[in-house]
């Protein structure tokens, strides 16, 4: 049984590493995916819309640090 402490715990550690997060994304001068779902995200979502999938590709790394591979199986998975 999970206890509203617990849970309590859970959210302030899980914002700690949102924000640690942000600090590595910020050194390694990416922008931090907002989204829990990059799939979801405007840049990736306008491509699809248009039917550029290279773009959408370049936007899902962009937003992940996923290498071509991935992004590419994400966005034909999308498809």
């Amino acid at each position: 049984m999970v206890h509203e402490n617990d849970l309590k715990v859970l959210r302030d550690r899980i914002k700690q590493l949102e924000e640690n997060l942000k600090v590595v994304y910020s050194k390694l001068d990416m922008p931090y995916p907002e989204f829990a779902d990059p799939m979801q995200s405007p840049q990736v979502q306008a491509a699809l819309r248009r039917g550029d999938k290279v773009e959408a590709i370049k936007a899902y790394r962009e937003l992940t640090g996923v290498g071509l591979a991935e992004a590419k199986d994400a966005i034909d998975n999308a498809l």
